[in-house]
């Protein structure tokens, strides 16, 4: 009951300057939701390119370990050796959804008058597009099949333009074997591609593993990647894995996500110094507004004093009304951020590409609970901090000064 009136009687001390109450909460409520909104931002971004890289190289990589940590002086050399036997033996786990092999090998691609650099990836390529869904824009032909007659590959775009190639074309292939041989092979195209990143379309071609072996001269695989029911599982199926297979290592999509760790590391600097920068000015505004509030109210504080009300109380009081502002500020923001998050659902938004790549992102502002909740707390707690740290010299004034304050 108590604790219900001193709230009533600092409410109504917030209503007795309507113009700067509004201020304050205004700032309270656009900090609020410029955190809301801009952490949004971040976590959307991180899921995005957390499914990204998972999607990309599988919840957990399997590989010798020398595969990982030595280069090869052939291609091939730490392959994994009977994978289909070890992708049935890692089938068997309830929480694995699909196990893709993959062939990584370098060479020459050839039209006949001009020859470049290639980055292959040999695939199962009706597992790997099954699983993956469409991480792939297809700008010309089909994807890659498996039991065709003829050898095909996919192209990446800037590569198709540079050898001048197109769905049907013939090329070569020019690699080295296992053995350290050179081996050439004549392909179709069977489509042309595009990841978004320029950079990769001029040198990344697919093919499917058997292709991949035959010019390879070997019947290994480079790695297995694991996908799994649940990104939640990564960390104890790699336990698991690493536990059932001691020869192999078991490397998680984080280990090699470089891009994704980069990227959060930059947005955790850069939203950490918004969240602090925003902060401050929301403390300043508030000590602001309390302190004009607070001289003049000196004399009734002085009287309040002279009639017995303790120092303490007024500090609650005070306290409470900045706990006031905050609050409808916290709650303001946050309704207005839950707002621009359900807008941008409904309203699509597309954002320019990012450095490096050639292609936009939809705008997403993603809700979180947790995070929602702590920036209001902060808040909150910044704006009764900041009235108890601008009240408590007056209140400790002696009453002859306070009552003769003007």
């Amino acid at each position: 009951m108590m604790s219900t009136m001193w709230l009533k009687f600092a409410w109504q001390n917030t209503l007795r300057n309507r113009r700067r109450s509004l201020v304050t909460v205004s700032i309270a409520a656009l900090g609020t939701a410029a955190i809301l909104v801009a952490g949004g931002f971040a976590l959307s971004t991180y899921k995005a390119l957390a499914e990204a890289a998972a999607r990309s190289t599988g919840h957990l990589i399997i590989a010798k370990p020398d595969q990982f940590n030595k280069d090869e002086d052939t291609p091939l050399q730490h392959g994994l050796d009977n994978a289909s036997a070890l992708s049935a033996s890692l089938l068997a786990d309830p929480e694995v959804r699909s196990v893709l092999p993959r062939v990584e090998f370098s060479g020459l691609i050839s039209n006949g008058d001009k020859s470049t650099v290639m980055m292959a990836t040999g695939i199962d390529p009706d597992a790997e597009f099954a699983v993956k869904g469409p991480f792939l824009t297809i700008t010309a032909g089909a994807v890659l099949v498996s039991g065709s007659k003829e050898a095909e590959v996919m192209l990446g775009e800037g590569l198709a333009r540079s050898l001048k190639a197109k769905p049907g074309s013939s090329l070569t292939l020019l690699a080295s074997t296992s053995e350290g041989a050179l081996n050439a092979m004549d392909v179709q195209v069977k489509g042309i591609f595009s990841t978004g990143v320029p950079d990769m379309d001029r040198r990344f071609i697919y093919t499917d593993i058997a292709t991949a072996q035959k010019l390879l001269n070997t019947k290994r695989v480079s790695s297995l990647g694991v996908f799994l029911n649940r990104m939640e599982m990564t960390g104890a199926a790699q336990q698991r894995l690493a536990a059932a297979h001691p020869a192999l290592k078991v490397q998680t999509w984080l280990d090699q996500a470089f891009f994704y760790k980069s990227v959060r590391d930059l947005y955790n600097r850069i939203f950490g110094a918004l969240g602090l920068i925003i902060g401050l000015i929301v403390v300043f505004v508030v000590t602001n507004a309390m302190a004009m509030a607070i001289i003049e109210r000196t004399r009734e504080i002085g009287t309040l004093r002279a009639l017995g009300t303790l120092p303490s109380q007024l500090l609650r009081t005070l306290g409470l009304e900045g706990m006031v502002l905050g609050g409808v500020g916290a709650i303001a923001g946050a309704l207005l951020a839950l707002a621009v998050t359900v807008f941008l659902l409904l309203v699509p938004v597309q954002m320019p590409p990012p450095p490096g790549r050639s292609v936009g992102y939809p705008l997403i502002i993603t809700f979180d609970s947790a995070m929602y909740l702590a920036t209001m707390l902060s808040m909150v707690a910044l704006t009764v901090l900041a009235s108890v740290w601008i009240a408590r010299k007056t209140v400790h004034m002696p009453v002859v000064d306070a009552l003769a304050h003007t």
